[in-house]
């Protein structure tokens, strides 16, 4: 029944501004506050998420809400680093190097990765293809 249904993420922000500028200045998405003042944000293809505002009793997530997908993830990440954006520190066994990347190594078999924080806290993610 579900199976060939469109499906798109969401979640919160506590500053519906701040929010909008650093998705489509900062991350350089197309971005687009409906007439319910809902972000709707346009990503590579037909992806797209959307942002609603929750006030005074938002809490950011505490896990990764959504995935950007890369070719050349250090490009990336010195790219959005010079934009501003500081990229998170995990020990292991997630152990991220200098620049906040996860590297492809004997103990971590998954794609390389880096997470940073959005304005109201969510984590996200680059990886590499």
């Amino acid at each position: 029944m579900l199976k060939d249904t469109y499906t798109f993420n969401s979640f919160t922000t506590n500053d519906l501004e701040t929010s909008r500028k650093f998705y489509a200045e900062t991350l350089g998405l197309h971005v687009v506050e409906n007439e319910m003042g809902i972000l709707e944000i346009q990503a590579g293809g037909s992806n797209r998420f959307i942002i609603y505002p929750k006030g005074g009793d938002h809490q950011p997530a505490n896990f990764t809400v959504l995935n950007f997908q890369v070719k050349g993830i250090e490009k990336v990440v010195d790219h959005l680093t010079n934009k501003g954006i500081i990229f998170e520190q995990y020990p292991e066994p997630m152990k991220t190097d200098e620049k906040g990347i996860c590297q492809t190594s004997d103990t971590n078999t998954g794609p390389n990765i880096a997470w940073f924080k959005d304005p109201a806290g969510n984590i996200l993610s680059i990886m590499e293809e």
